[in-house]
């Protein structure tokens, strides 16, 4: 049976191996030479994209709805009867071109990862790593059911949040509270969890002749370009520069609240509490509402991102309301066989939402630009440079939030949205050091870390080492059991650090743009279009920003952003 490609995707989701097969033993049995090679990855392409698409779409219907039967038993039918045996195969063809020793034009970082892949490559784990996703899936599951009685009515955990964010103390509090007892509920689930998914990745690790599992992602990850010593560096930087001006912000925020202390409910990297309690942000009431602002704000940052967004809205590729049963969380998802992305969010009316909608819309324009590189292994960008998409959009589309410009807020309500946002990206540093400096000492300790006990003792000292300021009096347990509220820690281990990397890019980025706003987005949008074609270093060098673990970076950064909070919090005043 020759392959070829499907009429559509009802089609290519009815598709079985057998479908599939052909197409690459037809690929893995022909002569490769210097002649045929360019039109060879193409059909090898157009092959991984319709497996690449079945999962992506697999994965999709899973997240949209967790107590989906039919979702769940056709995502667990791809990652048993496909996702190994293509993964197989796409290996055979990767050594195949590797030994051929051709060189195509713009293959050379697919190539580098080729070769890395092959260096991993063990048909003993394919059943493993398909487990592995299969444990995502459960971690999804227990987030997804959690409801917490708010007010007589059975509400999500998202749900929760406008009244994170109250003007009252007591009601934050209150959901705070609530928040945090539920998902402590589940805290043997996790834990169970936790060590089934960690002993799959050491035995992952070990099949793959890796020293430790800290080793075998940073090879899967296509890390070249910086080591685990360099993340370390950039935490000492952030301990150094980045802790002392956080603790600066949350005692002049304590002290315009009237507070002696800052408890955890006051505000954290994702909940802004205003300190002159001012209502909260009120963006939008529907996200019909939020959907027409947003396309007016990328309008405005560039005409051709606003068609791509409207694009979205107009295909059904945006999927906003918080409902029950909705995976928890945002995601962008690639669809590479019809180079479309797919944004994911759980929109309940917070600037948070705003915000959020922005930066994987970031995520969005990434596939969007690189659509037109022809070959399937050219858009594997790695993650660093796609937080640079995402978090730079978040602020090259910030001086558009004014009503004036088409946006959602009044300019002193602007004023706040913005100094809010620089003030959590602030946090943000801290917060993500304790993310991946807990999760190097799991896989350089995994034998102390299959011990949940241990990782809560290390999680808080984590904490205490990086997140200075608050005081957790009395919710010590809550404290350092924070590591079973970050999904990345359970389902995309030492996936992290880029959003520390990009946000450093980001705001040299944003820097650029309060000079030549035009020319700041004509970069970013350059940079893009490159996807998996160049090192990294020299994706965020096309960005107009340096790839950069050094404090002296770092205190440039948080000069600026802290010059601008203060600018802003007077135009929010005024």
């Amino acid at each position: 049976m020759a392959f070829k490609l499907p009429a559509n995707t009802e089609e290519l989701l009815s598709w079985k191996w057998e479908d599939i097969e052909p197409g690459y033993r037809a690929l893995e049995t022909e002569e490769l030479t210097a002649e045929n090679v360019a039109d060879w990855l193409a059909r090898w392409s157009r092959v991984s994209e319709c497996v690449d698409e079945i999962y992506s779409r697999r994965y999709t219907a899973t997240t949209v709805n967790t107590v989906d039967e039919q979702a769940k038993a056709g995502y667990a039918y791809f990652l048993d009867n496909i996702y190994p045996k293509a993964m197989d195969c796409e290996q055979n063809l990767k050594v195949k071109l590797i030994r051929s020793e051709l060189e195509p034009e713009g293959f050379e970082i697919p190539l580098r990862n080729y070769r890395s892949d092959a260096a991993l490559f063990r048909a003993e784990n394919l059943e493993l790593l398909a487990t592995e996703f299969k444990y995502s899936t459960e971690y999804d599951e227990i987030v997804g059911a959690q409801t917490v009685t708010w007010e007589g009515k059975e509400t999500t955990i998202a749900q929760l949040g406008p009244h994170l964010i109250s003007p009252d103390r007591a009601t934050r509090q209150r959901a705070w509270e609530a928040q945090m007892a539920r998902i402590y509920e589940d805290r043997d689930a996790i834990n169970n969890l936790w060590v089934k998914s960690l002993k799959l990745r050491m035995e992952i690790a070990r099949n793959a002749g890796q020293p430790d599992y800290r080793a075998y992602r940073w090879k899967q990850y296509y890390r070249f370009d910086y080591t685990p010593a360099d993340c370390l560096s950039f935490h000492a930087a952030i301990e150094k520069v980045v802790v002392p001006a956080v603790k600066r912000l949350l005692k002049r925020h304590g002290e315009q609240m009237g507070i002696d202390t800052v408890r955890p409910w006051d505000i954290d990297v994702k909940n802004y509490v205003d300190p002159l309690n001012r209502p909260a942000l009120a963006p939008f009431k529907t996200v019909d509402e939020q959907v027409e602002v947003t396309r007016r704000i990328f309008d405005r940052v560039d005409p051709v991102l606003g068609r791509y967004f409207s694009r979205m809205i107009e295909s059904g590729l945006v999927d906003l309301p918080n409902r029950k049963n909705k995976g928890g969380g945002a995601y962008c998802q690639s669809m590479n066989l019809v180079r479309l992305p797919f944004v994911f969010c759980n929109s309940v009316g917070t600037h948070n939402d705003v915000q959020t909608l922005i930066h994987e819309s970031g995520h969005a324009f990434h596939v969007f630009e690189s659509a037109n590189l022809p070959y399937y292994p050219q858009l594997a960008y790695t993650m660093e440079i796609a937080e640079v998409a995402s978090m730079g959009m978040e602020l090259l589309a910030s001086p558009y939030l004014e009503r004036s410009q088409g946006g959602f807020y009044s300019p002193a309500e602007a004023a706040r949205a913005v100094s809010e946002h620089l003030f959590t990206s602030l946090l943000f540093w801290p917060y993500m050091a304790v993310v991946d400096a807990f999760q190097h000492w799991v896989y350089t300790n995994p034998e102390n870390a299959m011990d949940p006990d241990q990782c809560d003792a290390e999680w808080g000292k984590q904490w205490d080492r990086f997140m200075q300021g608050y005081d957790w009096t009395g919710y010590e347990k809550y404290k350092v059991t924070g590591w079973h509220r970050k999904q990345h820690i359970h389902e995309v281990p030492f996936y992290y650090v880029e959003y520390g990397l990009a946000q450093l890019g980001a705001v040299q980025i944003w820097g650029n743009a309060l000079k030549d706003q035009a020319k700041a987005v004509a970069d970013y949008r350059h940079a893009l279009s490159l996807a998996g074609t160049r090192p990294l270093p020299e994706l965020f060098q096309a960005a107009g920003a340096r790839l950069a673990f050094d404090a002296g970076t770092l205190q440039s950064a948080v000069d600026l952003m802290e010059s601008q909070i203060n600018r802003l919090e007077n135009v929010a005043a005024s």
